[in-house]
C-alpha cells in the first residue's frame, strides 16, 4: 500500500533509544513504557500500511514481541 520506510526508522531510533535508557543507573521504568507505546504505534502503522501478507505477518509478531516487552518493563521503576 505504502512505503514503510519513516515506519522502520523510526523504530530503530526507538531502540537506540531503549539501548541508551538501559545502559543507565537512573529509574527507567516510566521511559521504557512510554517507548513502548511508541513501539506499538509504529508496528500499528506499519501494519496498516502493508499490502503484503507476509509483512503484515512480522509486524503482529513484532507487536506480541513489544507487548512480552511492555510486561517486563511494568516490573522496573
Amino acid at each position: 500500500k505504502a512505503d514503510i520506510s519513516e515506519e522502520l526508522d523510526r523504530l530503530a531510533a526507538h531502540v537506540a533509544a531503549a539501548r541508551e535508557l538501559m545502559n543507565q543507573d537512573a529509574a527507567i521504568g516510566r521511559k521504557l513504557d512510554f517507548l513502548c507505546q511508541e513501539f506499538n504505534r509504529e508496528a500499528n502503522t506499519l501494519c496498516s500500511k502493508s499490502g503484503d501478507v507476509d509483512l503484515t505477518r512480522i509486524g503482529l509478531d513484532l507487536k506480541a514481541m513489544i507487548e512480552q516487552f511492555r510486561e517486563q518493563v511494568q516490573n522496573i521503576e
